[in-house]
Formats: structure tokens, sequence, C-alpha cells
């Protein structure tokens, strides 16, 4: 492959596997440094000369070993231990590893393109990877541990201090006594208990297992019994209004998991909003419409609302609308829910100045037929 133009200028050389394809090395999202069977550069796409802060002019022709200079995390210099060129015939290439580059850490992956099987090396593609995306994925683990040690702190502690307590003392507190500190106890495990579960459905959906057992779901009958339990909460009953928009659309979905979701958008309008909390359920299409029938949920509150630039971020993890607790992954948990049904959801400023949640779930079929 030449190197230079006919004037003796550097170019970019552009792989045999590109040429006619309409595909140019600079539209590729990561690095891309390809060796000849000399171990020369021939091509240092854009991305490359980004990632190693040198320009293609710099990099082509030059020795692979100067033109990327990795080591290894111990120092030792990379090429000279994993030697392509003059190792194991049998070797088709590296597996993505993390390495420096001038100091910086870099992703790495090559693949050794021989004409022939345990031929020589004729050509050595090196792929790059800048490491923020994974230090952002290894930050927000260390986020969530964070928060799970926080959230669990608090409800342990006072099981654990109650039932010692009690073991201790039992007999010196009166009956009204021991059933305080045994209500406290179950609510604080019914908190870990919820903990536990928010960990497990975030594990799936980041894994793409999240189950959906679908069967027939009665939507209003559902709202009402999460209103009836806010109501028996403390909660006004006039707080609440619910408005039933039929026929509604037979729906096959995962009870609990609807469940979930009410119970989040609810308790979200009635700590973080203010005054009437409407619930609206109706079809998102006419019965003629088969393919697009569905229910839409909305759920609205009379508070202050969500900033607009905050909106984009109400479903990521650790959201908090205000101050007053939680762990900030509800509505990230509500989001992977309701997509796992192949359904939406969605943010707004509500008619009154709240905020407002609308999700929508197609009919959906049986779990047996899904």
């Amino acid at each position: 492959m030449d190197v230079s133009t006919r004037d003796g200028s550097p170019r970019r050389a552009v792989p045999p596997s590109a040429a006619g394809s309409g595909l140019h090395p600079d539209d590729l999202p990561d690095g891309l440094v390809v060796a000849d069977r000399a171990g020369r550069v021939v091509c240092f796409n854009a991305a490359a000369a980004r990632i190693c802060g040198i320009s293609p002019a710099e990099a082509l022709g030059r020795p692979l070993e100067s033109a990327l200079p990795l080591e290894d995390l111990e120092g030792r210099r990379w090429w000279r231990l994993t030697d392509p060129y003059g190792g194991l015939a049998t070797r088709s290439g590296q597996p993505e590893r993390n390495l420096l580059l001038r100091g910086r850490e870099v992703l790495v992956t090559a693949r050794y393109v021989r004409t022939r099987p345990r031929g020589p090396v004729h050509r050595v593609v090196i792929g790059l990877r800048g490491t923020e995306a994974r230090r952002r994925t290894e930050r927000s683990h260390a986020e969530l541990i964070a928060t799970v040690a926080h959230e669990l702190r608090s409800p342990l502690t006072s099981v654990k201090g109650f039932t010692a307590t009690l073991l201790a003392k039992w007999e010196r507190f009166t009956d009204d006594q021991k059933r305080l500190m045994l209500e406290t106890v179950d609510a604080d495990a019914n908190r870990v208990t919820r903990l536990i579960t928010e960990l497990l459905d975030i594990s799936r959906i980041d894994s793409g297992r999240l189950e959906v057992r679908r069967q027939p779901v009665d939507m209003p009958a559902a709202v009402r019994r999460h209103i009836e339990a806010h109501t028996a909460a403390g909660q006004p009953a006039d707080r609440f209004v619910t408005r039933i928009r039929g026929p509604l659309p037979a729906l096959w979905a995962d009870p609990d998991k609807i469940d979930q979701i009410l119970g989040n958008l609810l308790e979200n309008a009635v700590r973080h909003g203010e005054g009437t909390v409407t619930i609206e359920v109706s079809p998102t299409a006419s019965p003629r419409e088969r393919d697009a029938a569905g229910t839409a949920v909305t759920v609205s509150d009379e508070g202050p609302g969500i900033p607009e630039e905050s909106m984009s971020r109400v479903f990521t993890r650790f959201w908090r609308g205000s101050k007053r607790g939680g762990t900030g992954l509800g509505l990230y948990i509500v989001k992977g829910i309701v997509e796992a049904h192949s359904g939406r959801i969605t943010v707004s400023r509500a008619a009154g100045g709240g905020a407002q949640f609308r999700f929508t779930l197609p009919v959906g079929a049986p779990a047996v037929l899904a």
C-alpha cells in the first residue's frame, strides 16, 4: 500500500476491504490503525488521531511500535511482549485489554491477518477506544453501591437495635411497647425487602432478562386498589380523581409489574406533588386499529412540576425530583418495566402545572403465546 502521494506528502491508505464499499476509515467511531507486513503504519484514521494525540501525517509510514507506543499496566513495551510478526503462527490477534498510551489508558484490540493458515502476518489491524464509557459505568456501579449501603444502613440499624433491646429486656416492656417496636422492625424489614427487589429489577433490566408473565389485567381495578391503599394510609380520599374513558381493550400484562408501575407513579405524585392527583385510564386507539390498540394511563398532580431542563434525566438512575428521600431508582425501573411490555412512558407538564407521567401498553398476548 502506498503511504504518500506523487508529490511526496503523506496520506491515509485505505485497507483493501474498504475499497469500493463507500466506507472511509474516518467514518468509524473507534480508532483504526493498520500496519503492513513490514510493520509500518499504512492507515491511521481520525478517531485514532484523536485518541493518540498525534496527526495521521505523523503516524503514517512509521514503525507500529513507534507510532503506537503501547505499554501494559506494569510499564512493559506491549509490542515487544506480543511480537505479532515473529510470534506463534497460530495466533489470530489479541482480545480487548486495557493498555497505556503515553501514560493514558486506552482499550486496545488487534487482529493478525494472514494470507494463508500459519503463514506470515500480512497485516495487523488495531482497534482503539477511549476508557470514558467504561469509567462512567464504573462510576455508576460505585454510586449504586454507595446508595444501597446508605439506604440499608438506617433500617438495619433500627432492626438490630430494637431486636437486641427486646431480647435483653423483654420483661421490662409493656405489651404496647413491644408491639410498637415490633411494628417498627416489620416496617424496616419491608423497606429492606423493597430495596433488594429494586436491585434485582435493575440487574434484570440492565442484562435484558426482565421477564414479563402476561395475564389479563383490569387496569381500572388496579388503579382503584392503589388509591384505596393511599387513603387507608391517611391520604384524604378527595385528593384523588379517577377518570376511566372506555371502552378499554383487553389487556394482557404482568399484574405484579403493573402494580410496581402504578405504585411508584402514585407515590411520587403524593410525596413530591401537591393538590389533586388525577389518574386517567383510556384506550390508545380506536377498536378498528387493532395493531395500535392498547391502554394509556396518565398520572398528574398540581405541584411545582419538573423543570424543563431535568425532564431528559427523569428516567435515569439516581434522579431525584426533590430532597424528600428515596433511592432515585424507581422511575428507572418503571421505564424498564414499561419497555419490557413493549410500551412507552413519557413525562411532561400537567395542565395544573405539576408533573404528568403517561405510559402506554399494547394489548399484548398471553404468556404462553407471547
